[in-house]
């Protein structure tokens, strides 16, 4: 197949961009950012035939320890051979921060070119086109909060990671005097993220110390899922240049909010800019479209909750009082349901999925709500749910959700409807690293049993 105007016009401006070299990434299970330079030589080799990548990014954990489970993808019974990986070169950004380094993202093939099953970004691809094929075109908005320290990697090594030191003190939610005072560390974070194609519409301190807030700028799926990968790793980055350690964990710290990852979301009509959740008649401007989505999500929230909370980790900020949701409910402007319906005007009606913590897989998690959305709606769901009126943590009857990573991979190893839709291939793989991550968190000793058990009992 040739190559589109466009896609000519990319590989002119690298060629002419005076760099020979060329940063290429993928995304692994976990939501990281795995990646290499190359020479433009075997850039411009790999537009039509692709690379290698060791397929070990898919055979290990975030902490680079190799799955000793019922992984079948890869392993040592396979002795961890180059995966193929295609150029994506819609993708192509310059990294500001680097001087312009030209930058691409890659999906994982098979050997005859196919997609990946267990590649996160050719699953939200594989959602992408059922949506397509039922007539709807959607779009996502990301949201993140997040810590920043004064920190390094080797200071929290040296220290055992205890004594974490933010940079500022105090709660201050939406302070404009925390912000004035990292004044070009957010000055940098709007900016540099503008300049590498991940515009920011907003952004401000979050109540505690130290937390951020940032919504991206709303887009079609992929987009904002690349967005997502690209803010997260990007702002550690410009983070590092200006003495800060940025964290998005779930949870850090006991007494403290957790951190979101919310998305933000409305459907339309291929090639129409509409909004299909938009229904002016309706006391709360839900269409029926709307309500469909918005049950089969409900429905499925309780299987799906893996890919919005997949680590140990992500279950410590589902608690009640913290910001978050322990249940599967629905609320009007109410942030302390699950699903959070936002009525607007015909532009801004949307739906807003609060349940995801700040270590969401972006591509997963879109995945994820995009799926069980259009589940109901080719299924006709009804919202039999009641909505949430104030405080969703004192909802007598609602479904619970997983308290624990073991018990959410259970109802996604179980659920024939998520193998219906994403395959057996990758539900296999990911329930099988979810699995490992919770065997790991079992064998360690943690400080609170320590504290607790050492000396009295």
């Amino acid at each position: 197949m040739g190559q589109s105007n466009e896609e000519k016009s990319i590989i002119d401006r690298v060629k002419e961009s005076g760099f020979k070299k060329i940063k290429l990434a993928i995304t692994d299970i976990d939501g990281v950012l795995r990646g290499k330079y190359v020479h433009i030589d075997k850039f411009l080799s790999a537009i039509d035939n692709g690379f290698g990548f060791c397929n070990v990014v898919f055979g290990w954990d975030s902490a680079d320890v190799c799955y000793e489970n019922d992984i079948k993808y890869t392993g040592w019974h396979s002795g961890y051979p180059d995966a193929q990986a295609k150029i994506d070169l819609a993708s192509y950004r310059e990294i500001p921060w680097e001087n312009g380094q030209p930058f691409f993202l890659a999906d994982f093939v098979t050997a005859n070119g196919d997609p990946l099953e267990i590649c996160p970004r050719q699953i939200l691809k594989k959602i992408i086109a059922k949506t397509k094929e039922a007539g709807y075109d959607t779009r996502f908005g990301l949201e993140f909060e997040w810590f920043n320290f004064e920190e390094t990697p080797s200071s929290l090594e040296e220290k055992s990671f205890t004594n974490i030191k933010p940079i500022t003190p105090g709660m201050f939610g939406y302070s404009i005097l925390r912000s004035s005072q990292r004044n070009e560390y957010f000055k940098d974070i709007m900016d540099l993220m503008l300049k590498f194609d991940v515009p920011i519409e907003g952004l401000h301190t979050e109540t505690g110390p130290g937390v951020y807030e940032v919504a991206l700028i709303n887009d079609n799926p992929l987009i904002s899922g690349d967005r997502g990968v690209l803010f997260k790793t990007g702002l550690k980055e410009i983070a590092f240049k200006h003495g800060v350690l940025p964290s998005f964990m779930a949870k850090w710290n006991e007494a403290l909010p957790g951190c979101s990852g919310h998305l933000h979301q409305s459907l339309g009509e291929i090639t129409k800019n509409n909004n299909l959740f938009y229904n002016e008649n309706d006391e709360f401007k839900m269409s029926e479209l709307f309500k469909n989505y918005l049950a089969g999500q409900l429905s499925l929230l309780p299987e799906f909750l893996v890919f919005f909370a997949p680590t140990v980790n992500s279950y410590k900020r589902l608690t009640e009082g913290m910001w978050a949701p322990t249940t599967a409910t629905w609320g009007v402007d109410n942030r302390t349901s699950a699903l959070r319906v936002i009525p607007g005007s015909g532009k801004s009606t949307r739906l807003e999925t609060r349940v995801g913590g700040a270590d969401i897989n972006p591509y997963l998690a879109i995945a994820a709500a995009l799926a069980s959305g259009l589940y109901g709606i080719q299924n006709k769901l009804q919202l039999t749910e009641k909505r949430v009126v104030g405080n969703a943590y004192q909802t007598i009857g609602a479904t619970k959700l997983a308290t624990n990573l073991k018990e959410a991979t259970d109802l996604l190893n179980q659920s024939k409807i998520a193998r219906s839709i994403f395959g057996d291939d990758f539900i296999n793989h990911y329930v099988a690293t979810r699995y490992w991550e919770w065997q790991q968190f079992q064998k360690s000793v943690t400080d609170w049993e320590l504290k607790r058990y050492f000396e009295i009992i």
